[in-house]
C-alpha cells in the first residue's frame, strides 16, 4: 500500500515541500527498509528512530518490507525534521492512520525513541512554505509552535508525541489549532535588553555620538579610528541602545534567519531586538559571508537589519574584508555551489574600529608614535580604496580628556537619542511607504534623484566638495543621502547647506 504525506526541506532560508512518499509490501519474504531521494546520514538513521517510536507508542510495526522515496530526489534531504512525516507515512501505509487526514497537511519533526517529538530548525520557513503551497494544517513539536504560529494563514498544531497526533488524527482527542499575537509579542520585553551602555554614561566623545545618531537614523555604515582605550568598542557596543525598534515585518525576516541557523534564544520565538554581531578576528571568509557544501548563513545575514561591528578590522584577513564589498552594496549575498546558487539578505549597519597605526598612537598630541612611515602605510592599506569607499561616515575617535572622565555631569541619555531617531526613521517610512525600502542608506540613484531635494547653496557646496576631494560617483552619491538623513533628524524637507557640510566632514580626511 501507498501512503504519500508532506514534509519541508530547507534550501538556504528558503523551504521547499517534499513528498514522502512510503509503499509497503505485506508479501515481502524478507524485511526491508529503504530510504531513497538523495538522503543525508541523518536521514538514512531515521528508519530506526521510527521503527523504534512507533512500537514504544503502543503501535504496530510489521516486521515486513518499506520503501520510502524523498520527492524531488534531486535535492539533498538533510537532518532530522522528516522522522514524524515517515512515522505517518508508514502508519498510514499499514492503515493505522486514516488517509484523508493526510491531505492539506504537512509533518515537521523529529522523533525520539520513546515517541516523543523534538525540536528542529528552520520552522518559520517551513510553515511559510506551507502557507505558500495553500496548505491547511502544520504539524510541528510542541517545543516550535511559537515560532510556526507568526505565519498566518494556516492552522499550527502542536504535537508532544507520535501517540497524541494518532488519536487527534483519527479525533479521539483532538488538538486544537495555536494562535499567536505576534504584534502584542514584539512588544513584550518592554524597552531595551539589559546589560547595555547608556550613552550618558559615555564621557565626551561628543562629535563620535553625533557620528553614531547618523548613522542609527540612516543605517549609514561608519568607521572609527582612534588611540587605545579612547572608546571605541564601548561607543559600538552602545549603538543598539539607540537603534530603532524593529517593525514586525523586519522582526519576521530576523526571526526567520536565526530559525533556519537554529539559533533563536531559548526563551523566545520572535526575534524582538535588532541583532548585534562582532566576530572575532580570526573568522574565515565562510563564516562570514557564509559557505559550506549545503551554504549557511554567515554573519553578514545573522546581522540583517542590526549591526555588524568588526573590532580591530586591520586584524582581519585581507580576503574577508574583501568580501563584504558585494554585500554592502548590494544588500544580499550570493553563494554559488556545484548544486546551484543561493542568495541570503545582508541589509546591516556595518562598523569598523581600529587603531591608526600599529603601537595606536599616530597622530595621538600626547604620547608619541614608535612606528615607522613603511609600518603605518602597510597598517593601512589593509582596508583598500574601495572597501573605504563604500562606509558613509569616518570619524576619529580622540583620548578623552581626564577632566571629562572625573565630571559628574551626564549627557543625553539612549532613551533621548532614540526618541530622534525614531522620528526620523517615521519620515523616512513615509517617504519610501510602498518601496520596499526601510532607511535613506537604502536608496538608489533615482530614489536620490526623487527624494533628496537640495538647496541651491548646498548644491553649489557639493559642487565644490566633489571638485576638491575627487569623489567618486558612488562617495557622491553616500554623500547626498547622508545630507538627507541628517535633514531628516533636523526635521527639515529640503537639505540645506549646513546638512552638506556635516555629511561633507565625514568623508576620509585622504580624499
Amino acid at each position: 500500500m501507498l501512503a504519500i504525506v508532506r514534509a519541508c526541506a530547507i534550501v538556504g532560508i528558503e523551504g521547499q515541500i517534499v513528498d514522502v512518499e512510503v509503499d509497503f509490501n505485506p508479501r515481502a519474504a524478507l524485511p526491508n527498509f529503504t530510504i531513497v531521494g538523495l538522503p543525508d546520514s541523518a536521514v538514512r538513521e531515521s528508519r530506526e528512530r521510527v521503527r523504534a517510536a512507533i512500537k514504544n507508542s503502543a503501535l504496530s510495526f510489521p516486521n515486513k518490507s518499506y520503501v520510502v522515496n524523498l520527492s524531488p530526489a534531486d535535492l539533498l534531504k538533510q537532518g532530522p525534521a522528516y522522522d514524524l512525516s515517515v512515522a505517518v507515512g508508514v502508519l498510514a501505509a499499514t492503515d493505522q492512520v486514516p488517509l484523508e487526514s493526510l491531505d492539506g497537511a504537512l509533518f515537521v519533526g523529529e522523533l525520539s525513541l520513546d515517541g516523543s517529538v523534538r525540536h528542529v530548525k528552520g520552522v518559520m520557513s517551513m510553515t511559510l512554505a506551507a502557507a505558500a503551497a495553500e496548505m491547511k494544517t502544520i504539524y510541528v513539536p510542541m517545543e516550535d509552535v511559537y515560532e510556526a504560529a507568526l505565519v498566518e494563514g494556516i492552522d499550527v498544531i502542536p504535537v508532544s508525541s507520535l501517540g497524541q497526533l494518532v488519536e487527534h488524527l483519527y479525533k479521539l482527542a483532538p488538538i486544537p489549532p495555536f494562535t499567536l499575537d505576534a504584534d502584542q509579542l514584539l512588544r513584550a520585553d518592554g524597552d531595551l535588553p539589559a546589560g547595555l551602555t547608556d550613552f550618558a554614561d559615555i564621557r565626551g566623545q561628543e562629535m563620535a555620538k553625533r557620528a553614531l545618531e547618523i548613522a542609527a537614523a540612516g543605517n549609514h555604515n561608519l568607521r572609527m579610528s582612534g588611540p587605545p582605550g579612547s572608546g571605541k568598542t564601548l561607543l559600538a557596543r552602545a549603538l543598539p541602545g539607540i537603534l530603532p525598534y524593529l517593525s514586525l515585518e523586519e522582526a519576521l525576516e530576523v526571526t526567520r534567519i536565526y530559525s533556519v541557523a537554529d539559533m533563536l534564544p531559548g526563551d523566545r520565538s520572535l526575534m524582538r531586538v535588532r541583532p548585534f554581531r562582532a566576530p572575532h578576528h580570526t573568522i574565515s571568509q565562510a563564516g562570514m559571508v557564509g559557505g559550506g557544501t549545503m551554504p549557511r548563513p554567515g554573519e553578514v545575514t545573522l546581522a540583517h537589519r542590526g549591526v555588524l561591528f568588526l573590532d580591530e578590522v586591520n586584524e582581519h584577513g585581507q580576503h574577508t574584508l574583501e568580501a563584504l564589498r558585494q554585500p554592502i552594496e548590494d544588500k544580499i549575498v550570493t553563494i554559488s555551489r556545484a548544486r546551484g546558487a543561493l542568495t541570503f539578505p545582508a541589509n546591516f549597519l556595518l562598523v569598523l574600529a581600529h587603531n591608526p597605526c600599529p603601537c595606536g598612537f599616530f597622530g595621538d598630541p600626547v604620547k608619541a608614535c614608535t612606528c615607522t612611515p613603511t609600518m603605518i602605510a602597510r597598517y593601512q592599506s589593509k582596508l583598500s580604496g574601495p572597501l573605504l569607499d563604500r562606509i558613509d561616515i569616518h570619524i576619529d575617535v580622540p583620548r578623552v580628556e581626564y577632566d571629562k572622565l572625573l565630571g559628574n555631569e551626564r549627557a543625553e541619555t539612549s532613551a533621548q537619542v532614540r526618541n530622534r531617531i525614531e522620528a526620523a526613521r517615521a519620515r523616512q517610512r513615509e517617504r519610501f511607504a510602498g518601496s520596499g525600502l526601510v532607511a535613506n542608506a537604502d536608496m538608489g540613484v533615482s530614489e536620490i534623484q526623487a527624494f533628496c531635494a537640495l538647496r541651491s547653496d548646498a548644491k553649489q557646496m557639493l559642487d565644490i566638495a566633489v571638485r576638491r576631494m575627487n569623489l567618486s560617483a558612488r562617495s557622491y552619491h553616500r554623500v547626498v543621502k547622508l545630507s538627507r538623513t541628517i535633514a531628516d533628524l533636523a526635521d527639515c524637507d529640503l537639505i540645506q547647506v549646513e546638512h552638506v557640510a556635516e555629511a561633507i566632514q565625514y568623508r576620509p580626511k585622504t580624499q
